[in-house]
């Protein structure tokens, strides 16, 4: 068994006797091989449990959090971003392809992100050789709090703890941070691509194809968005990593809520409420950090969607040939259960949290925090 799991326990399933019971009375969508193969009524399920769980797991301060270490880590991730696409295009080619991307963010958002754009673009213009792989070696390491972040707030809705090493704990949030830049200068390329093939048709093939790259842009945005959640949901957490199927909903989830966050709270900034008026000079950093805490909700609501989803089938989720109950390596895996928790069941699993971490401080063998459903 793993490591993580408590002794050679399985996980049992709500009002039953374990897999068998499971097995004599299944419940919908214990035998979903996919999250597509379940039934209307294991959806309903895992969309109760869901809301139910953004208490459990205090998801607001989550995405506080989350927004907080994204704030701090923006800006070098910006500047590595620029830095290695500077490298192959025109500096001024860089500012005006990342410049059109931040159209559908709030305008103060769009403003702060230009005016580091242009600082980065100019600080940077003369660094080459040594001088340029030691500034991208730090402008990837201040990115990597933001990929820390996020990995401890998967963590905490996967249900896991961290049993990684400082060292492997780093090298796993420079790959994710990695990619997320990866991710990133696709989407700049794909953007100018696609930008310059609409201005193309435009003019020779008139506004009905015109308008087709224009959606096609938008498919590319979202396919590559949900890319990106989807490795960072992957790889993100201490646990033996999901099979890809059941990541799909999650992702999706994650970047069509960040599109519609970026479109709505845009308007909402700028037909209705008047934060110049509140906070005057502030208005802009703090109209960017309810940008980023709404984003991040949106990306943590999915990571959940995903959890919830895993918790519902009997099927091993997890990447790798099956495996039983209690053996995947993954909390959500190893335990199955369609019932939603009540406030009371809530507050004793948190009891137990805390009892287990006072015990694991004692230097205590006490109970693991991943337990079994009341």
């Amino acid at each position: 068994m793993d490591s993580k799991n408590v002794g050679d326990e399985k996980p049992q399933a709500s009002g039953g006797q374990g897999e068998q019971a499971q097995m004599i009375d299944p419940k919908p969508g214990y035998d979903a091989a996919s999250p597509w193969s379940m039934p209307a009524a294991a959806w309903i399920s895992v969309l109760k449990r869901v809301w139910v769980m953004i208490g459990f797991h205090e998801l607001g301060l989550l995405a506080a959090g989350l927004a907080f270490y994204v704030f701090l880590a923006l800006t070098p991730l910006i500047g590595a971003t620029v830095m290695v696409y500077g490298l192959v295009a025109n500096v001024d080619t860089v500012r005006k392809q990342i410049a059109s991307i931040v159209d559908v963010v709030p305008a103060d958002v769009a403003r702060l992100l230009e005016e580091q754009l242009l600082r980065i673009i100019s600080t940077n213009a003369s660094v080459t050789g040594l001088a340029l792989v030691i500034a991208l070696f730090f402008a990837i390491y201040g990115g990597m709090r933001a990929a820390g972040g996020m990995v401890s707030a998967l963590n905490i809705i996967n249900e896991e703890r961290e049993t990684r090493g400082i060292i492997v704990l780093t090298l796993r949030t420079a790959v994710l941070t990695l990619a997320a830049i990866t991710i990133a200068l696709t989407g700049v390329l794909s953007g100018g691509i696609f930008a310059w093939l609409q201005i193309q048709t435009g003019v020779f093939l008139g506004d009905i194809t015109a308008l087709l790259f224009k959606i096609l842009t938008w498919v590319a945005a979202i396919g590559l968005g949900s890319t990106g959640f989807a490795l960072i949901m992957r790889y993100g957490p201490d646990r033996r990593p999901a099979k890809w199927r059941w990541l799909v909903p999650g992702s999706l989830l994650a970047t069509l809520l960040w599109i519609a966050v970026s479109f709505g709270f845009s308007l909402y900034v700028a037909y209705i409420s008047d934060y110049n008026a509140m906070y005057g000079s502030l208005s802009a950093v703090v109209v960017f950090l309810m940008w980023l805490f709404l984003s991040a909700y949106g990306v943590l609501l999915g990571a959940l969607l995903n959890a919830e989803i895993e918790r519902q089938t009997l099927c091993d989720t997890t990447a790798g040939p099956a495996r039983p109950i209690g053996r995947r390596g993954a909390v959500l895996a190893d335990l199955v259960d369609d019932n939603v928790p009540s406030s009371d069941q809530l507050h004793k699993r948190k009891r137990r949290r805390a009892e287990a971490a006072r015990l694991k401080a004692q230097g205590e063998n006490g109970p693991d925090t991943a337990e079994t459903t009341e």
